[in-house]
């Protein structure tokens, strides 16, 4: 306390000046000591015992408070009980095989697979009428083929589709189109690379097995099924991919249409001719009419993402035009086969669909809105099937009305 009482004494002798500094006090036990004065305060005499001070004794007493830390071993710990939730988790995050199957078969898309199809029903049933005849009542038909050439199509099909996809959001092409694609990549199920892996898995596949079944057409079906696996990968692969360039009609219309029934035809064991090729024309105009629908419905979001389709480049008033130019084309080509003399005119049969053609056309005259072109799209899709299917029934019924009279003899001799 001698260093105590020095200090007061100090104060009272002078106080005009003191140098203090409270961030520099440190206090000892029991002593204070005051370092590094580094500010100069000046004031009026005050007496020692008028400044407020602290007692030692309290800040001992906060010094020595410390906090306690109870250790309790896991053994002691009471049991938890979660309650159960007021909102179940929907079902979408439990995805079951049956969810996944549903999932892929949407990204596929098997409603667009009557496009390759029915062009590949009517080139099988072509051939079969050339080999029908008074001594082959029931003509030959090559039921292998057939189904093969099937599963190929179908194998092309999917794996178009899903590269396509692909394709077309890393361009933010049907982003947030619910419309447009599968949506597998589109609602976060399967990651982008995932599906370009399983639409080139589809593409190799049917193309190795599309390889077998041209052995029984000749070269000129490789050289189909080589163009047409172009026209499959490089249909939205690529910056200067075929849809991007506006050419998306054209590659539905060769592929859809002469590619894909000629092949057919072939495969059955026929050569081709200048007939066979003008018979492929009315199912390729209407896939060319599909496809321009479905560019008319996403024009807006194509331009957006920078793919010039034909819809997007014609404005929808010419594309319009277009649309009904490609289907009544459809239905000329049914009166250049049915019309002329010696021809099968129960052709004509498939005129009935006339009518629904023309529901078609004016809904999509009458309407600019995306959701009602996808449902002219679908109408259109059920018209074309109904059409090919007439069509092929009429073709059927035409070959076989002259050798009626011989179908029971041969039906026994089977």
């Amino acid at each position: 306390m001698a260093k105590s009482n020095e200090l007061k004494k100090a104060d009272q002798d002078d106080a005009d000046t003191i140098v203090v500094n409270p961030a520099k006090i440190v206090m000892d036990d029991p002593e204070v000591r005051i370092v590094n004065a580094a500010k100069i305060v000046k004031a009026d005499a005050v007496h020692a015992e008028e400044v407020p001070t602290i007692p030692l004794g309290s800040l001992q007493t906060i010094d020595a408070l410390q906090p306690e830390v109870a250790i309790h071993p896991l053994t002691t710990t009471p049991g938890i009980s979660i309650p159960a939730p007021l909102v179940a988790q929907p079902s979408e995050y439990r995805r079951s095989l049956d969810d996944w199957f549903h999932a892929w078969l949407n990204g596929i898309r098997p409603a667009y697979l009557p496009l390759a199809l029915l062009p590949l029903l009517l080139g099988s049933i072509l051939a079969w009428t050339r080999t029908v005849s008074a001594e082959t009542p029931l003509g030959r038909f090559h039921f292998t083929h057939f189904l093969a050439a099937i599963v190929t199509v179908c194998l092309l099909q999917f794996g178009a589709n899903l590269i396509n996809d692909y394709y077309d959001y890393m361009r933010g092409v049907d982003t947030s189109n619910p419309l447009g694609t599968g949506g597998l990549i589109q609602q976060g199920l399967v990651r982008p690379m995932r599906v370009l892996i399983a639409g080139l898995v589809l593409l190799g596949v049917g193309a190795v097995l599309g390889l077998v079944v041209a052995a029984a057409g000749g070269p000129l079906v490789y050289l189909f099924g080589l163009i047409g696996l172009l026209f499959a990968y490089f249909y939205s692969a690529g910056k200067y991919s075929f849809s991007a360039l506006g050419l998306g009609d054209v590659v539905g219309f060769c592929v859809f249409g002469p590619l894909m029934t000629l092949g057919a035809y072939m495969v059955q064991g026929q050569t081709p001719g200048p007939l066979a090729f003008l018979y492929s024309l009315p199912l390729g105009l209407w896939a060319a009419a599909v496809i321009h629908l479905n560019n008319m419905r996403d024009a807006e979001g194509d331009e957006q993402a920078g793919k010039r389709t034909l819809a997007s480049i014609l404005g929808l008033g010419w594309s319009r035009v277009w649309f009904f130019a490609l289907l009544l084309g459809a239905y000329v080509a049914v009166l250049l086969l049915a019309v002329p003399h010696r021809t099968p005119h129960l052709l004509l049969i498939s005129l009935w669909t006339l009518p629904g053609l023309v529901v078609v056309m004016s809904s999509v005259q009458r309407t600019d809105v995306p959701t009602n072109l996808h449902l002219a799209m679908r109408h259109l899709l059920k018209l074309e099937i109904w059409f090919a299917i007439l069509f092929v029934v009429a073709l059927i019924v035409s070959t076989l009305f002259p050798v009626f009279p011989l179908i029971p003899a041969a039906l026994l001799h089977l």
